[in-house]
């Protein structure tokens, strides 16, 4: 088994009876990785959020935890239960935070005092009436850098965030156009963002992963935009099948390294590159290409 922590809680408000929440954490940045900060500083490469470098977590994360389930029924005939991980409107953090594994960041992620917040969250519901640990202080004091950091100031407030300026919001879950007044302060992050995490104090002491399964595929934490926007939707499927980034397909991959190239140092190459998706099929493409061509001056 990979190295993780677990704690248990008991989601009162959730379900009734002897109900139990085994949560579960899995460190997942790659010791052998890209510096963030100097990737963030060449406009004219990619920054991809470091959860999404290896293998899908969900799919991971959703393994290991069915592996423990069946160690805990080979032990217990009664048992029963179900894994999650971000794959149901369950409250995470909250379960986590109860659990005692950390406390609740004022960006709003879960931390721990000796593994930061680079890490997945996890939970097995069991039947099983287990002792229940009991929950972390919290210990952000008068911190404040996630809040002052965040491009788009998302954290509106400690332990605040308004989703809608939220840049992982933007450049994954948002399906449409991205706001214009968001477009520039996204800077050349193309998925995701982990601004809020790299001058987190706690992540001094985050590990580094020892899944193997989480370790940089296609040299992702250090790629060039032109190279990316150049990929077709068949080498998209290719390179990206069993990665966390797929889920948004090729158009808007396309539409966020769109964004990222206007942002990018003005170039010919750029122009050039963004000159190949003028005439996409989808007008979401096109929309992101005009706007980056006219950031560039062309």
């Amino acid at each position: 088994m990979a190295k993780h922590g677990v704690k248990r809680s008991r989601p009162a408000e959730l379900l009734p009876g002897t109900v139990r929440v085994i949560s579960v954490h899995m460190n997942y940045l790659p010791g052998e990785t890209r510096d963030s900060e100097q990737v963030l500083k060449l406009g004219e490469r990619a920054f991809i959020s470091r959860y999404a470098l290896g293998r899908d977590y969900h799919k991971v994360m959703r393994r290991r935890l069915s592996l423990l389930a069946d160690r805990i029924r080979d032990e217990v005939t009664e048992f029963d239960g179900r894994v999650f991980t971000d794959s149901a409107p369950v409250l995470e953090v909250e379960l986590a935070s109860k659990a005692g594994l950390g406390w609740r960041g004022k960006h709003t992620l879960l931390l721990s005092r000796d593994q930061g917040s680079w890490f997945f969250l996890g939970e097995i519901y069991i039947n099983l009436p287990l002792p229940v640990d009991a929950p972390q202080t919290a210990h952000c004091g008068s911190c404040t850098n996630c809040m002052t950091v965040c491009p788009t100031q998302a954290i509106i407030a400690p332990y605040q965030l308004d989703a809608r300026r939220c840049i992982s919001y933007l450049t994954i879950e948002l399906k449409g156009s991205i706001p214009v007044e968001w477009r520039q302060l996204i800077g050349n992050r193309i998925y995701g963002c982990d601004d809020c995490q790299l001058v987190c104090p706690w992540n001094r002491f985050a590990k580094m992963t020892v899944e193997a399964d989480f370790s940089v595929r296609h040299g992702l934490d250090d790629v060039g935009l032109v190279e990316l926007f150049a990929w077709d939707e068949a080498e998209f499927r290719e390179k990206l099948t069993g990665s966390a980034i797929y889920r948004i397909g090729h158009q808007q991959w396309l539409r966020n390294i769109a964004v990222a190239l206007g942002n990018a140092p003005k170039s010919r190459i750029i122009v050039a590159a963004l000159q190949t998706r003028l005439h996409h099929p989808s007008e979401l493409v096109r929309e992101h290409v005009i706007w980056a061509l006219m950031q560039q001056g062309a």
